[in-house]
């Protein structure tokens, strides 16, 4: 039965099948399971290598028990060494029960082979040769039980080696216990005496400080009541100073841009008059982001710009290559992240005749915008109030107030409870600044979640405009995806 279910558990483990049945052994203790193996020796079935013998979990239960007495705590240990005794009793009972079945076993196959003796001598022809073999089996037997007392006389002795050794240990381990414990209660002892004289310095000192500095006490007390009201009173006007200070620095500084700027054109319009080179159109506005910048007439034979055809460029400061700005062929164009730290380029052609105008220097930033994109990248989810212009190309007249959700993993434009529309970033969403014109052109966004869908939003200021274009660049790089404008090359690290 044995060989059989074996059989069929290796053909359905081939099958790659689970298996739903397992091996069954009756096991019996009255009964052993002989087998006839090799030049007819009888095999015990607890011989199995698989089954490991008293000898053996003697030696492997000592070596564990050594091994963790490196790393247990005393009283870990104690309690081990306990157990592993009653184990060896156990263990020693256990022997002296298999002592005893093994010379009941010798006296039965003795009482075996008489009996097969005594019907030697009534049989003939194949029976006699049964029953020789029968008593040759028994013989078998009988050395094998010879041997395996003497394996139980040996194990008996080794664990009564064992029962000793780790009586011993316990007793070591209770004695360790027992001197831990008494170092542990002199120490006690020794930190409540510090305890107690900590106690009795600190209520020595309370009296005299209550009999000879209560009333310097007090006077300190007013002091430091007087000193917060003092630092109360100036603190406030400190920082109100130093902003108002720092925001006359700015002023000034947008000033002085202003007025180099300003130098600079009539410089650079100077040097074309001496050049006896006419100029028709010039650039007015600030450059830094946040602003816009717009082509004016400067001359009575200017023609008209709703005439001409206007594009404008990025050029770049490393190698003076000129990218195109698609889209951004108005006469307002209001510079985005993209172009900080670029020049720009507006081309105006009428009739075959180009007159190129260039910004006087590059882009500059935004002050304390890049702080405070950084601020905003620790959140989970950015929100900002827009005011939805265009739907698809299309002019959107409602002026409500909606949301722009700008999150670690999506943007999402929202109207009250309503979702609008809802993106992962991706490699087909396209976030820009606006590049029509119009009055509101710095502060407006162009925003396509997916192809065929998009939307231009216009913020509150021209600094969320920009801080929400900066941070979703941001987020959308930590996704792996460069997140730009139409035709746009991002730079790494934008």
């Amino acid at each position: 039965m044995t060989r059989v279910s074996r059989d069929f558990g290796n053909t359905m483990q081939k099958d790659a099948v689970p298996a739903v049945s397992a091996d069954v052994i009756f096991a019996s203790s009255r009964f052993p399971n002989y087998k006839l193996g090799a030049s007819n020796q009888i095999l015990d079935g607890k011989d199995d290598p698989k089954v490991l013998s008293m000898k053996e979990v003697v030696a492997r239960e000592t070596a564990l028990l050594l091994e963790q007495q490196k790393r247990l705590s005393v009283r870990d240990l104690a309690s081990k060494f306990e157990k592993g005794l009653a184990a060896a009793a156990k263990l020693s009972e256990e022997a002296r029960l298999r002592e005893a079945a093994s010379l009941e076993k010798h006296v039965l196959l003795k009482k075996l082979r008489d009996a097969l003796e005594s019907l030697k001598g009534r049989v003939a022809g194949r029976n006699k040769d049964d029953v020789e073999e029968a008593i040759a089996m028994v013989e078998a037997l009988a050395v094998q039980l010879t041997q395996r007392e003497g394996e139980l006389i040996q194990e008996k002795a080794e664990v009564k080696k064992l029962a000793s050794f780790l009586k011993q240990a316990s007793e070591d381990a209770k004695k360790l216990v027992d001197e831990e414990r008494a170092f542990a209660r002199a120490e006690i002892e020794n930190a409540r005496a510090a305890v107690q004289r900590v106690e009795e310095a600190l209520e020595e000192h309370e009296r005299m400080s209550r009999a000879s500095g209560k009333q310097d006490l007090e006077e300190l007390m007013k002091e430091v009541q007087e000193a917060r009201r003092i630092k109360m009173l100036h603190q406030p006007s400190k920082v109100m100073d130093m902003e108002h200070e720092l925001q006359a620095l700015r002023i000034q500084l947008a000033e002085k841009s202003r007025h180099s700027i300003q130098l600079q054109k009539k410089l650079a319009m100077s040097k074309r008059a001496e050049d006896n080179i006419c100029l028709l159109y010039e650039l007015d506005g600030a450059e830094a982001l946040g602003s816009y910048l717009q082509i004016r007439p400067c001359s009575d034979t200017a023609p008209e710009l709703s005439n001409c055809s206007i594009q404008w460029y990025r050029i770049s400061s490393d190698d003076g290559k000129r990218e195109l700005i698609s889209g951004a062929t108005k006469s307002v164009y209001a510079p985005e992240p993209f172009d900080v730290g670029r020049a720009l380029q507006a081309e105006i052609m009428l009739d075959g005749q180009r007159n190129v105008l260039n910004t006087t220097g590059t882009i500059d930033p935004a002050a304390g915008l890049g702080s405070y994109v950084e601020a905003l990248v620790r959140k989970h989810d950015v929100e900002f109030n827009v005011v939805v212009t265009q739907i698809d190309g299309v002019d959107h007249p409602s002026e409500s107030i909606h949301v722009l959700h700008v999150g670690k993993m999506r943007m999402k434009l929202c109207k009250g409870k309503m979702t609008i529309a809802k993106e992962y970033y991706s490699s087909s969403m396209q976030f820009c600044g606006v590049r029509g014109g119009g009055n509101a052109a710095a502060q407006a966004s162009f925003w396509q979640p997916k192809k065929g869908h998009s939307y231009v939003l216009a913020f509150e200021s021209e600094r969320d405009r920009n801080a929400a274009i900066m941070l979703a660049r941001r987020l959308a790089f930590d996704c792996n995806i460069m997140l730009a404008g139409p035709d746009d090359r991002a730079p790494l690290g934008t």
